[in-house]
């Protein structure tokens, strides 16, 4: 098992992300939606519906397969939406499981509101699509901010509700750097992400899909621009307010104690040529802090392997979920 450079992703994320920044520019984006009461429409393969959580923030989700199949919740990462999990859902369908996946607010097809943009109300608002659906022993599966978003909410709204649980390339425990996370990230990355998102948002967003999070800045890495193209529409639909503020979220928040909670049989994959959120510094730390945790990491693989590399993901996935 050979561990990324920590070192190595600091110089080349900082680098990258501090030349897309002009300017940094404060956010005062106030797009609101009124609440909706529950709604539901039919559609080939299942269906898409939207919630209404606690704090009135309606959320979008689709539900698909039987409805007596064993449930499998997505959570997508920043600053993308259900839409990512194509790949997974329709795999997990044709296995017979019922799958289930919604855009976090402010992202995708979800409210674009102001606030609530915090890991807290994140897992609120899956517990409320959770609770919608009677979803009971699913296994929940989060990638990159949705592995925080899936930690917090099976550490708080989980008992009775998750029976396994799989992190890819999650952002737990800590990405920044303090004085108990010694080898986190400086801010200063943090900050150019939020500076290079207020100068231009839509040339930020195709400069990390076509760089760093699928890995096609390396050498001999074949480019899909389709990827590309996915990536960046997905981004471009949800609102500035809630991506920029999401930088926190995903980056602050401190999840040591969630994961020390945890009970629940947990598998822990990460590329360690993740560029995003560095290895040894996230799936390392949290596989020591869980309760019962199978560590997974894939030489040469990058942040968004479950895309460029979803046939490896998928089958250990199925085969941890059936073992």
């Amino acid at each position: 098992m050979i561990l990324h450079s920590i070192a190595s992703t600091r110089r080349n994320m900082m680098a990258g992300t501090m030349t897309l920044a002009a300017t940094a520019a404060a956010m005062g984006a106030k797009t609101a939606e009124a609440a909706t009461k529950q709604t539901a429409t039919s559609g080939a393969s299942g269906k898409t519906g939207r919630v209404t959580a606690k704090d009135g923030t309606v959320i979008f989700y689709k539900d698909w397969g039987p409805k007596d199949g064993e449930p499998i919740v997505f959570h997508h990462g920043w600053p993308l939406s259900s839409d990512d999990w194509d790949n997974q859902m329709l795999f997990f369908l044709s296995k017979g499981y019922r799958v289930v996946a919604h855009d976090r607010r402010g992202h995708g097809r979800s409210g674009q509101v102001s606030e609530g943009h915090d890991m807290d109300h994140y897992a609120s608002d899956v517990a409320a699509v959770v609770e919608h659906l009677d979803l009971r022993n699913a296994v929940h599966v989060g990638h990159s901010t949705g592995g925080g978003e899936a930690t917090r909410y099976t550490a708080k709204h989980g008992k009775g509700r998750v029976s396994k649980l799989v992190l890819i390339g999650a952002v737990p425990p800590i990405m920044i750097k303090t004085a108990e996370n010694p080898g986190g990230l400086p801010v200063d990355i943090f900050d150019g992400f939020r500076a290079a998102l207020a100068a231009n948002r839509s040339q930020f967003y195709y400069d990390v899909a076509s760089g760093p999070f699928y890995g096609f800045n390396r050498d001999g890495v074949k480019v899909s621009e389709a990827m590309i193209q996915n990536w960046w529409r997905q981004g471009m639909t949800g609102a500035a307010n809630a991506h920029y503020l999401g930088i926190k979220a995903f980056s602050e928040t401190d999840f040591t104690e969630d994961l020390k909670s945890i009970e629940v049989p947990t598998l822990v994959l990460h590329g360690d040529d993740d560029q995003v959120v560095p290895v040894a510094d996230s799936a390392v730390l949290s596989a020591k802090l869980l309760k019962n945790a199978t560590l997974k990491i894939y030489k040469g693989l990058p942040h968004g392997m479950a895309t460029t590399h979803a046939d490896i993901i998928n089958a250990d996935i199925l085969n941890f979920i059936e073992g």
